[in-house]
């Protein structure tokens, strides 16, 4: 019970951190830093990071290298755990 909750503890923070820098894509500090920064902490204070940054002129966005990075490692972190929780249900 306590691993199920981890894992969709994880699952949860790492996908509202990508949401997070999504909004941050449109904020000079852009995508990776925004992500980075609410997983690190928590994605609230990551949005309010992001918010507190200007924003880009309309039409904009702000991905960087470090975006791309992190998005794949969030799919593949995503597919791991839900492996995890599948063949933990199934035991």
């Amino acid at each position: 019970m306590g691993l199920t909750l981890l894992i969709f503890g994880l699952i949860s923070n790492t996908f509202l951190a990508a949401l997070v820098g999504l909004v941050g894509a449109r904020r000079r500090i852009g995508f990776g830093w925004t992500f980075f920064l609410s997983v690190l902490f928590t994605p609230l204070i990551g949005l309010i990071i992001c918010l507190l940054s200007d924003r880009l002129p309309d039409g904009e966005r702000k991905w960087g290298c470090l975006g791309s990075i992190l998005a794949i490692i969030t799919i593949v972190l995503l597919v791991f755990f839900g492996l995890m929780i599948l063949g933990a249900a199934a035991a």
